[in-house]
């Protein structure tokens, strides 16, 4: 009994507090802000030889050997979260999903003087990548392994784990990990456009052989690199990967093989028939139907205008179960958040998110709404959803909590994440051993060392709720394709829409 009176006349005060932290948290974001941070991260999640303008200070070189026992130069590209592999399928989501950001929204990034560093991201990727693809039908897809690796707890600049490297080839083939390489280069392409042709050049014939030998030589990657499995299974299979490729290289190359491609095998691989709930770096359906929307709303569909429309109908179940308004709707938690998964959720939020105001924008310039089962939404009603959802992750919940790292005032300090968990090698170059890294710096229950600036953890869980441990990996370990699609969402709510037509074909002329 006592107990229960207590919490009763706790109540009022529990609830002032909560009452001020929304008052707090509700009072408007700096997206200009959480955009610079957002791009921030990717410096300090470098593998390789780290340049001279490197701005995540604590970082030193790390991996330099990568690849030398196998007789090529794999230097380079991004540990892909709080551990020290590089694994290529998720890379390369985020690669596309920072090109795509970019080819959006560029110009909002420019205004904001992000444009530059934004790129030098995409590129830091994208140089990898063809140390990755050293013959036509030859991609290396993974640095390290996970087994290994997670055995010990260990700065990327004094790591003793195995960095065997690991290929796809055409014994051994891989259509989901070079279809999603291809994607990539194909999107980082278009970036790099206006600013360096020749690099835009030697990307997209990366993007044209890679799609080639995804497409004769078809298998899952994971059957070919198995130690992949367990960290990041191709569960979806490589089928949405090869539309998504096509639709890349379509948008890229305009050449018309790749728009015949989606009308001829819209219905056999599953573009036309999916109706899809998730989008992330294993399932990529709703983000082809949604780029095939756009190339219907832009008048590219050419004579394949009838298959188009049945991929926009995918597209749009996908948005209206994000609003709500579907024939079978995302879950949601009890304050709104998109609920996925118990680990790394928020990798889902950001990139439905994306996929939500890139499609308001198409909408607005085509001047349709949306027509869902339970009613029509208008683009700015689609709009209002995702920006929603960037503003819980920064904090409008109710825990009055920023899931971004050195974003607000109350955010994670106890990040799942070897680099900022032990002390700077600049600061203490003595070596850290491999399970001693575990004693001394994993188990410490004070905050972070170094400070992981614009990390996008994995965010709360159905209830809401979040345990900001190092232990706790579901929640608190960020990822690079967490921030990926977050970085055309910031850009294009700090920048506004500004009147531009989403759908003009060259829309990101100008921008470089």
């Amino acid at each position: 009994m006592e107990k229960s009176a207590r919490r009763i006349s706790a109540a009022p005060l529990l609830l002032l507090f909560l009452l001020c932290s929304l008052h707090s948290a509700f009072a408007g974001h700096d997206y200009g802000q959480a955009l610079s941070k957002s791009i921030l991260f990717f410096e300090a999640q470098r593998s390789g030889f780290l340049p001279h303008n490197q701005r995540v200070t604590w970082r030193s070189n790390s991996g330099l050997n990568d690849g030398k026992a196998s007789g090529v130069d794999l230097v380079g590209g991004y540990y892909d979260a709080g551990d020290n592999v590089k694994f290529g399928l998720p890379m390369a989501f985020t690669v596309t999903m920072m090109s795509w950001s970019i080819i959006e929204y560029g110009k909002q990034m420019a205004a904001s003087g992000e444009l530059h560093n934004a790129m030098e991201a995409i590129k830091w990727g994208t140089d990898y990548f063809i140390k990755a693809h050293p013959e036509p039908n030859v991609l290396y897809g993974e640095v390290g392994d996970g087994n290994t690796d997670h055995y010990c707890w260990q700065r990327p600049e004094d790591m003793t784990t195995d960095r065997r490297a690991y290929r796809i080839d055409p014994s051994n083939p891989g259509s989901d990990l070079a279809g999603e390489t291809a994607a990539a280069m194909a999107a980082a392409s278009i970036v790099f456009r206006h600013s360096n042709p020749a690099y835009s050049r030697e990307l997209l014939n990366h993007a044209y052989q890679l799609f080639d030998f995804a497409d004769k030589y078809r298998g899952k990657y994971d059957s070919s690199i198995t130690v992949a499995q367990k960290y990041y299974r191709s569960v979806s299979g490589y089928n949405d990967e090869l539309l998504w490729a096509a639709a890349w290289l379509y948008q890229a190359s305009n050449n018309q093989y790749y728009l015949n491609y989606l009308a001829a095998n819209g219905d056999a691989l599953g573009g036309t028939g999916w109706g899809m709930t998730e989008f992330g770096w294993d399932v990529k359906y709703a983000g082809v139907q949604t780029l095939v929307a756009k190339f219907l709303m832009q008048g590219r569909a050419g004579p394949h205008a009838t298959v188009f429309q049945r991929y926009q109908q995918k597209a749009e179940y996908f948005m209206c179960g994000c609003v709500g308004k579907g024939s079978r709707n995302i879950q949601k938690t009890p304050g709104g958040l998109i609920f996925r998964q118990r680990w790394n959720n928020l990798q889902f939020v950001t990139s439905a998110s994306f996929l939500a105001t890139v499609y308001s924008d198409y909408l607005s310039s085509a001047r349709k709404s949306l027509q869902c089962s339970a009613g029509n939404v208008s683009p700015s009603e689609l709009f209002s959803f995702a920006k929603s959802q960037v503003d819980y992750i920064l904090g409008d919940n109710l825990r009055a909590t920023s899931y971004m790292v050195g974003y607000g005032n109350n955010y994670p300090q106890q990040v799942h994440h070897r680099a900022s968990s032990i002390v700077s090698f600049k600061k203490d170059p003595r070596p850290i051993s491999c399970r001693g890294g575990y004693a001394t710096w994993f188990s410490k229950k004070s905050s972070d060392p170094n400070l992981l600036t614009g990390a996008i953890v994995g965010g709360p869980d159905a209830y809401d709720n979040f345990a900001d441990h190092r232990d706790n990996y579901e929640q608190t370990e960020p990822a690079t394709y967490n921030n990926a699609p977050l970085l055309g969402i910031l850009a294009r709510l700090g920048g506004g829409h500004g009147g531009y037509n989403q759908l003009l074909p060259e829309h990101f002329v100008s921008i470089c």
